[in-house]
C-alpha cells in the first residue's frame, strides 16, 4: 500500500474516532485541541492536527546523539523528554521519527463497556490494539504507554511487527510495556525500545487514547515530538526546537572533527584543544573551520 492510500485509510479512521468523545482523553484529540496544545509547532500538520516534521529535518536527525540533544532541551526548559532502562532490538540501528502515541490503561469492565459500544457507532468492531497500528503513517513510531505491564502488556508480536515494518512502513516501536515472539522479531531490520518481553497476548488493558498526551517512565510525549534513540535510550523532542537541536548538532560535529584532527597531530595536551583552545592561533583556526564546514553544511542543507 502507498503512502497516499494509508493516508485515505487513516483519515477516516481518525475522523471517526475524533467523534466519539470530542472533549475527552478517551479516543483522541480533536483537531482544533491538537493545534492547541501542539502550537508552537512551525510546520505542516497531518489532516488530524499532529504536527508533520519535514522529511529534511527527519534525516538530518539520524545523526543526532543523546547528548547532542540535551545540549539544547534542558535549556529551553523541557527537562523531562528522555527516558532509558529500555531492551533495544537493535543498538546499532538509529530509532528517528515521528511519533504517534497511543495510551492503555488497566481493564475496567464498565469503561471498556463504553469504550467498544462508542467504538462499534463509528463502524469499529472493538477497540484494540490494531485500531493505532493500522492509523501509522510512514515514518511514524509507535510510542505505546502500557504502564510498564509484562504480563498482558504485549503491544505487538512478530506479525504485527511486521506489518509496522513493511505494511505500515513505520520508522519503529517504543513502548513502556513488552513485546512478544522476540526469536521472531530480533530479525527484522526496525528499531524498537521495550521493557520487557512475555508470552502472552495483550489482555486485561484498555485503550484510553490515541494521539494524545503520554507518559513513556519519566518522559512526556506528545503527538508528532521527533523520536530519537540511540543505545543509551529515547528522546522525545517537541517540533518547535527540532531545528535548533539539528543546527547545533553541526557545530558539535564540527568541534568534534576539528579536535580529533588535532590530536591526531600528536603536538598536544588534551587540554590545549578540548573543549576550548586556549591559544588564541588554534582558537582563530578553529573558528576559520567551523565557519567554513558551516558554509558546506549550510549549502547543502538549506532551512
Amino acid at each position: 500500500m502507498n503512502t497516499r492510500s494509508r493516508l485515505a485509510l487513516a483519515v477516516p479512521i481518525a475522523a471517526m474516532i475524533s467523534t466519539v468523545l470530542p472533549r475527552a482523553q478517551i479516543f483522541t484529540l480533536p483537531r482544533d485541541q491538537m493545534i492547541e496544545y501542539t502550537a508552537q509547532n512551525p510546520f505542516e500538520r497531518f489532516p488530524d492536527g499532529r504536527p508533520k516534521i519535514p522529511d529534511t529535518l527527519i534525516e538530518r536527525a539520524r545523526g543526532l546523539s543523546s547528548e547532542e540533544i540535551f545540549a539544547v532541551l534542558p535549556g529551553r526548559g523541557f527537562r523531562n523528554q528522555y527516558d532509558d532502562g529500555f531492551r533495544v532490538l537493535h543498538p546499532d540501528k538509529k530509532l528517528v521519527g515521528r511519533a504517534f502515541t497511543v495510551q492503555f490503561m488497566p481493564l475496567r469492565p464498565d469503561l471498556d463497556g463504553v469504550i467498544n459500544t462508542r467504538a462499534k457507532s463509528v463502524g469499529l468492531d472493538r477497540m484494540y490494539n490494531q485500531v493505532p497500528i493500522d492509523m501509522l503513517q510512514p515514518g511514524d513510531v509507535l510510542v505505546v504507554d502500557l504502564f510498564g505491564q509484562i504480563d498482558g502488556g504485549t503491544i505487538v508480536g512478530d506479525n504485527l511487527f511486521y506489518y509496522m515494518m513493511n505494511g505500515a512502513r513505520a520508522a519503529g516501536l517504543v513502548v513502556d510495556g513488552a513485546i512478544r515472539d522476540l526469536d521472531g522479531i530480533a530479525g527484522m531490520d526496525m528499531p524498537a525500545y521495550f521493557r520487557h518481553v512475555h508470552p502472552s497476548f495483550l489482555t486485561n488493558v484498555i485503550i484510553s487514547g490515541i494521539n494524545v498526551p503520554v507518559r513513556i517512565g519519566k518522559a512526556t510525549v506528545m503527538p508528532g515530538d521527533l523520536v530519537v534513540g540511540d543505545s543509551e535510550g529515547v528522546y522525545f523532542v517537541p517540533p518547535a526546537l527540532v531545528q535548533e537541536v539539528v543546527d547545533n548538532a553541526d557545530v558539535i560535529h564540527i568541534h568534534d572533527e576539528w579536535t580529533r584532527l588535532k590530536f591526531d597531530e600528536g603536538k598536544y595536551k588534551s587540554s590545549e584543544i578540548y573543549g576550548t583552545p586556549k591559544d588564541p592561533a588554534l582558537k582563530k583556526e578553529y573558528d576559520e573551520y567551523l565557519k567554513k564546514r558551516l558554509e558546506e553544511i549550510r549549502k547543502k542543507n538549506p532551512k
